[in-house]
């Protein structure tokens, strides 16, 4: 029970603090606008630019924090907010979009890992929680013990991934910090907002693996404990 709590309970509890925070954040800083008065997308435009990256189309996406950069067709993607808005979070959120640019630009290692791992992991979170699901019904059994080695090792890559996400993301945040200020965007003293929002968006990629990894233990510990029953 106490491993379980642990694995399982522990992690979950931190990605809905993960969640909140990153929320809170946003809400926050979305409602405070910068100095400047550019827009995110205008941000965007120039962190790209300062690095020589003039081939990338900026467009707007519906929802909230649905932005993302997609580098198959080198096309960043901001939320309504974000694209029009000129508050910090619209600066940070839009600028860090920008950094993972920059990063497929210089040939970064880890995002051309995680360009690598990306379709292996769509698969393996396409099956995993289906043969989990059969694995735990069906413990008891060969079909069960199979299923559950076949889940672990769906998670394996999921966790992989996000693992290799976690170095993707933050230095897609430092690069985004640095040259908001650097390119005269925000102002050294406005840089509390963006920090905020930037460093509470990091922490649910660290608690999206830790939920991961500890599901995996689970799992495993669940494989160890079924065959030493047979």
């Amino acid at each position: 029970m106490l491993i379980w709590i642990i694995l399982i309970i522990v992690p979950m509890l931190f990605g809905f603090y993960a969640q909140m925070r990153v929320h809170s954040a946003y809400k926050k800083n979305v409602e405070i606008p910068s100095r400047g008065g550019i827009t995110g997308r205008e941000a965007a435009e120039a962190v790209m630019r300062s690095a020589g990256i003039v081939d990338v189309e900026i467009v707007e996406v519906p929802g909230q924090l649905t932005d993302h950069y997609d580098p198959i067709h080198k096309r960043l993607a901001l939320s309504e907010l974000n694209y029009n808005g000129t508050s910090l979070a619209a600066l940070g959120v839009s600028a860090h979009e920008a950094g993972h640019a920059i990063q497929h630009k210089v040939g970064y290692a880890m995002m051309s890992i995680r360009q690598t791992l990306a379709p292996a992991t769509q698969i393996a979170a396409g099956i995993a929680n289906f043969v989990l699901i059969i694995g735990i019904f069906l413990i008891s059994t060969a079909i069960g013990g199979k299923m559950l080695i076949l889940g672990a090792v769906a998670l394996a890559v999921i966790c992989l991934f996000q693992l290799v996400t976690l170095p993707v993301e933050f230095d897609a945040s430092r690069r985004a910090k640095q040259q908001l200020v650097t390119l005269g965007i925000v102002d050294q003293d406005e840089m509390k907002g963006v920090n905020e929002t930037l460093d509470a968006a990091g922490l649910t990629y660290v608690a999206a693996f830790a939920a991961s990894l500890g599901t995996l233990l689970h799992i495993l510990l669940l494989i160890s404990g079924s065959r030493r029953d047979d």
